[in-house]
């Protein structure tokens, strides 16, 4: 069921309020920063601009992603301040930063070290985990609208072997209502990540640790997060269109948004210039740039990509420039509104409410008036925000010092920024 299209490839426990989290540790919240452009002391530029001179729109097309000229005032000054406040406060090894607004930068720019010595420099690559799965979605919308598939569609049409596939729907898989726990969450597997953390997962293995578990509920009736889903999409994507995933994310969004810096890898490598993670998730505060991440989402969508494409990518898939009308509307809604209700088999940590003003769409976050989404695992957190109504693109990426709180930190310093340049407009968490 899970061989791939045209060769063999080598090989939080609340997981959707990180939607998901991606990370198979535990999580505590951290201390919301004060306001920083209400400081009255004007705090050091202190970030390791690493050239002079505006990136271009949207940070890709051809350009390099390099820091702006440090600002004086205005806007991209209020940026960096709690950037730098952010970095202080939570002890973080680096952040990275862009902002844009319809498409022109705002601000680039990088605090802190990505190794020892190394400055972080905005042009460094990082893992983006689920932000691929944004991707994902919008292919599948995609291929609606060329009239290959039908959202409804049942997956055993391209999967008939897959336990259930005759009741789970390609919807279904997009918007995370299958029913299918998380691999991620199940017993025993977060022990398993850590004591090798360089294991290449198989989509067949991963697949099997929730199909091989009873369903939550019946398909499409209520909502959970679970990785699974978005593991059979990528193969279901791959046996729809005969295409490999990665080439297939490619052609339908990676070139169509001109995000050069995005990329798949079979293996845990990271195209240089690397920006470094580290981690005391174990017990001891180590590297983990190259730890594993086959088992994060579908082979062909494990990316890596820098904070111009993060940006870049939020406007896109935010703002739907790929989709027609309707298939924007199913993006922001397939219908999850309404769905995740506490039932005696699915508790209410892992069925979340989906209202209005926060759910899941098809692959993202909807959450106020944005769509988002923010990985974090294995010392990498990132986040992306787009507000289409000021077609504002928040990107952040940070790594951890050792003494960082456990939680999301580059979500926070995204709604920071969004508090700040957009305070009507407020990004509220999920569950």
């Amino acid at each position: 069921m899970f061989e791939r299209v045209g060769h063999r490839r080598p090989g939080d426990r609340r997981g959707a309020a990180d939607t998901p989290g991606m990370r198979p540790a535990r999580r505590t919240s951290l201390p919301r920063t004060a306001a920083v452009t209400a400081l009255t002391a004007c705090l050091a530029l202190a970030s390791p601009f690493t050239a002079a001179g505006s990136a271009a729109p949207d940070g890709g097309r051809g350009s390099h992603c390099v820091s702006s000229r440090p600002p004086q005032r205005g806007p991209a000054l209020d940026v960096l301040r709690i950037a730098e406040q952010a970095q202080a406060d939570m002890d973080l090894k680096s952040v990275i930063v862009r902002v844009t607004v319809d498409g022109r930068e705002v601000v680039t720019a990088a605090l802190g070290e990505s190794m020892t010595g190394v400055p972080a420099e905005p042009a460094m690559h990082f893992r983006n985990g689920n932000i691929a799965i944004s991707y994902m979605g919008t292919v599948l919308l995609r291929l609606v609208d060329q009239g290959k598939v039908r959202l409804d569609d049942p997956v055993s049409r391209w999967l008939p072997d897959l336990p259930h596939g005759k009741r789970i729907t390609l919807r279904m898989l997009g918007s995370s209502t299958t029913g299918l726990i998380d691999y991620v969450t199940s017993p025993g597997f977060a022990g398993k990540v850590y004591a090798d953390p360089f294991r290449q997962w198989t989509a067949k293995e991963l697949v099997a640790i929730s199909t091989g578990r009873k369903l939550l509920y019946k398909p499409g009736t209520n909502w959970s997060y679970s990785h699974a889903n978005f593991v059979i999409l990528g193969a279901a994507l791959e046996k729809i269109t005969g295409t490999r995933l990665d080439v297939l994310l490619q052609r339908e969004v990676l070139g169509p948004l001109g995000l050069k810096e995005t990329a798949n890898s079979f293996t845990p490598d990271i195209p240089g210039p690397v920006l470094h993670a580290f981690t005391a998730e174990r017990g001891t505060y180590e590297e983990s740039s190259f730890w594993n991440p086959s088992w994060t989402t579908a082979p062909g969508a494990v990316q890596t990509t820098d904070i111009c494409d993060l940006a870049r990518g939020a406007a896109g898939i935010g703002s739907g420039e790929l989709l027609s009308r309707s298939s924007y509307e199913e993006l922001l809604d397939p219908g999850t509104v309404g769905l995740g209700r506490a039932t005696a088999t699915c508790p209410a940590t892992v069925c979340l409410p989906n209202t209005e003003e926060t759910h899941y769409g098809m692959g993202v976050l909807v959450l106020g008036d944005w769509l988002a989404q923010h990985p974090l695992f294995f010392g990498y957190t990132a986040s992306q925000a787009y507000l289409p109504a000021k077609r504002l693109a928040i990107a952040v990426s940070t790594t951890k010092g050792p003494d960082t709180p456990d939680g999301h930190t580059a979500h926070l310093i995204t709604q920071q920024i969004a508090e700040e340049l957009a305070p009507g407009h407020p990004i509220p968490d999920f569950g």
